[in-house]
């Protein structure tokens, strides 16, 4: 087992990284390749972050004397179980198309003994981590972090008994962000529901759950319970989900996740949940219904790991979140401290901390050639594991036509099924729908939004061309692979 420091091993640190999430292992890993001297400060015993250890890139960190699970692990575990209810609802809908007999018609998941094998999996994966640290010279200091200045972080060891200093030239915030859940005093027994990271929890499947939310972690565990066989109602404010993206994705989405089982409650907002964990749970909306549940699970939004760091005293402007305010090299207030990943409030995703990491440490650590090394977060693809999976990258409908106005925005759009689904039943034939956005008389394509069986894999390519500004005639250019869902892209008229 590599070791954990409780004291400090230099007078002077070159860095020293408060989170050992995706992105604090990324700048740190990239600054030690420079031959700098790292400490990463975790108060957990599970590198990684969120999305090695739960579903989205947070860390966790201590907030009033609570352990906020880390969003790096979330991102993994929710894969797995997307993958889990993805294989039950093939098994269930598919199978008898394709002539495979002898399957039960609903296979029933055992989640307890799932929970454990994934679990495993994922201590494996932060055993990992910490190796990596230990092979390539970083050191990895378990406690919580605070600043006391701007060149110096005291660690609280885990057991509250004892306290050092570490001193450094630069460092670092990526103690990324945790889930927001209702005060009791304004949502009357809000608390008696759990958050994205208690999802992770679960030991056993609720046979009945309410997921309250309309964002794409909302969407993702409520397809998720409603795939792995549990009954399933999603509470939403207006009357689609995932009411940031492109529009079409929104209509596609909405109606086939009600096809499916999903019981969505349009227009709804929780007023009130009655009842004691571990028993039925009643949850009030403001239209008079009554939902009886096994599990309320809230899933409204996230906030920036700032409490009681010591931030704002040493200078370190907070935005009216909590999240730290950087310029466009992840710079704060205060010129050698520096933030990466949710607790900077832009592009709350695992790759892009990590990106921002490592080119952070380019700049701050390597040869000149990196001296104004920065992430452009501008077309960054990303994927939701609804089902179907939802690819996006670059500008929606609605901002095109704001941004260049609607004679210059041109729309290409396909609706159809899959191959794979030929042989399907009706009822389960998946939607697929493909959007270009295009502008000007080059027709530029600013924007890509599919859904559809393997729009995650097919995005990051067609992520590539938005990011090198390809043109349609440049799509139209490239021959089709065929048969295949991707070659709409390239072939749309």
């Amino acid at each position: 087992m590599p070791p954990i420091f409780d004291k400090p091993t230099a007078d002077k640190y070159d860095y020293v990284v408060l989170g050992g999430g995706s992105g604090g292992s990324g700048t740190s890993r990239r600054a030690a390749k420079y031959g700098k001297k790292v400490a990463i400060i975790e108060v957990t015993d599970a590198p990684g972050g969120t999305c090695v250890n739960d579903v989205y890139p947070r860390k966790q960190v201590i907030i009033h004397s609570k352990t906020i699970r880390s969003k790096g692990n979330n991102a993994t575990i929710l894969q797995i179980m997307w993958h889990a209810a993805d294989l039950r609802e093939r098994i269930m809908n598919h199978a008898q198309g394709y002539k495979l007999d002898g399957i039960p018609s609903a296979p029933n998941f055992d989640w307890k003994s799932f929970k454990a094998q994934r679990d495993a999996y994922i201590h494996k994966l932060n055993g990992i981590y910490h190796n990596n640290w230990n092979r390539e010279g970083i050191e990895l200091h378990r406690g919580f972090g605070r600043l006391t200045s701007k060149n110096t972080v005291e660690v609280t060891l885990p057991d509250g008994k004892g306290k050092y200093t570490l001193n450094a030239d630069q460092i670092c915030i990526a103690t990324g962000g945790r889930p927001t859940i209702p005060k009791d005093e304004d949502i009357p027994g809000a608390s008696l529901g759990i958050d994205s990271d208690g999802f992770f929890a679960l030991e056993e499947q609720p046979k009945r759950v309410a997921v309250i939310g309309a964002g794409y972690i909302a969407v993702e565990l409520a397809g998720v319970f409603n795939g792995l066989g549990s009954e399933t109602h999603l509470i939403i404010r207006g009357d689609t989900v995932l009411r940031t993206f492109d529009p079409s994705l929104q209509e596609v989405l909405t109606p086939w996740m009600e096809h499916t089982g999903v019981k969505i409650h349009k227009q709804s907002k929780v007023v009130k949940v009655e009842g004691a964990k571990g028993q039925t749970l009643t949850v009030h909306t403001n239209k008079g219904e009554k939902v009886e549940v096994d599990t309320v699970l809230w899933a409204i939004g996230r906030n920036p790991c700032t409490n009681d760091m010591g931030l704002e005293e040493v200078g370190v402007k907070l935005d009216e979140k909590g999240n730290v305010v950087v310029d466009e090299y992840q710079v704060s207030s205060v010129p050698n401290i520096t933030a990466i990943g949710d607790v900077q409030g832009k592009a709350l995703l695992t790759p892009v901390a990590i990106a921002a990491g490592r080119r952070l440490s380019n700049r701050l650590f390597g040869p000149a050639e990196f001296k104004d090394d920065k992430l452009s977060y501008d077309d960054i693809p990303t994927v939701v594991f609804s089902h179907p999976t939802i690819g996006t990258v670059g500008l929606t409908e609605p901002e095109a036509r704001k941004k260049y106005g609607d004679d210059a925005v041109k729309i290409y759009k396909s609706n159809f099924r899959a191959l794979y689904f030929s042989m399907i039943d009706e009822d389960h034939k998946e939607p697929t729908m493909y959007k270009l956005v295009c502008v000007g008389p080059e027709e530029r394509v600013v924007g890509i939004h599919i859904i559809g069986m393997g729009s995650d894999e097919v995005m990051q390519g067609f992520g590539v061309a938005v990011k090198m500004k390809a043109t349609k005639k440049d799509l139209d250019a490239t021959v089709a692979i065929h048969p295949t869902s991707a070659e709409e892209l390239v072939t749309m008229t």
